[in-house]
């Protein structure tokens, strides 16, 4: 079993409209827009990314938002809820926020004992906030959401599959642990994560494969500490049986790719160097930042990227 592995890193998703999408997450969310940038495969499309003021690992959701991309179908074989931890006695705050934005999809539940309301995103995303007692993870205090009341990071992430055993045996590969059923429900946990340690598998045997586009999660991201932490992981997955990626440098963390049983994109990524490797904390996410291999291109994208208002 691995104890690299510290919770979430981050989870990126699919947008059809780039200006929709940051306005959804820092004007009606609070969370900060924490970098501006572009898909490494194709620049011609943002990678927007979200979280508390540093874009701590655990916090941080991404996009990438692609112009006129269809919208995704909900099934199996993907995250179908990402869900984000907030104090508790604050659903109240919340849902009357959401509702006052025609936010669609609010619903309040009770799941393994927590509070949970779920709600879609602009392009049918499935979102949930929990009521989670004890988090103390700082939220971002200057955004339009007060601080007694905002997003903490991530709780969790809730994958849909047409079998949950192979997939929750790879978790438990990978330090997780299984602390409760609850009908169609696994929750596999870490202990002593980063606060976003929680993953829920349902399984759907009678449900068919979701298709991607607009709303859908591309990946999902699990945080170790650093690069020899990372090869430790990607070692023991090949020797498991994955097939992994080579390491890959993301400029704000160094990423490796494999597919689960279930076929959703799991990555590994590190917690180093971080968002302020090319800004400092007060301006994070204000420029368009390149990568090294895309700097030349910077004429071009700053024409045909759409402007962002902050």
């Amino acid at each position: 079993m691995l104890t690299q592995i510290k919770g979430l890193h981050h989870v990126t998703s699919l947008a059809a409209d780039a200006q929709q999408n940051s306005d959804f997450f820092t004007k009606l969310l609070g969370m900060r827009r924490v970098k501006k940038t572009v898909n490494f495969d194709a620049p011609d499309v943002y990678h927007l990314y979200y979280g508390d003021e540093a874009g701590t690992p655990g916090s941080v959701m991404t996009y990438f938002p692609f112009p006129h991309i269809v919208k995704g179908q909900r099934g199996t074989g993907e995250v179908a809820e990402t869900a984000f931890a907030v104090p508790v006695d604050t659903l109240d705050y919340w849902r009357e926020r959401l509702a006052a934005a025609a936010v669609g999809g609010l619903e309040e539940v009770e799941q393994f004992g927590e509070k949970r309301l779920r709600f879609e995103g602009p392009d049918g995303d499935g979102f949930a906030l929990v009521e989670v007692p004890g988090d103390t993870r700082a939220p971002y205090a200057d955004g339009p959401v007060p601080a007694d009341l905002g997003i903490r990071g991530f709780r969790g992430v809730t994958m849909r599959l047409r079998e949950a055993d192979a997939t929750a045996r790879l978790l438990s590969f990978m330090g997780y642990r299984e602390i409760a059923r609850e009908g169609a429900l696994i929750r596999m946990a870490l202990d002593n994560g980063n606060g976003a340690d929680v993953v829920d598998l349902e399984a759907l045997p009678d449900v068919g494969r979701a298709r991607e586009g607009a709303g859908s999660v591309h990946h999902v991201a699990f945080a170790v500490e650093n690069r020899e932490a990372q090869a430790e992981v990607r070692k023991a997955l090949i020797e498991a049986g994955a097939h992994v990626t080579p390491v890959i440098d993301r400029d704000y963390f160094w990423a490796i790719y494999f597919r689960t049983p279930g076929g959703i994109l799991f990555e590994i990524a590190t917690n180093e160097p971080g968002f302020e490797r090319d800004e400092d904390l007060a301006h994070l996410g204000r420029a368009l930042k390149l990568p090294a291999q895309h700097a030349h291109l910077r004429p071009q994208l700053e024409q045909s990227l759409m402007a962002l208002a902050d």
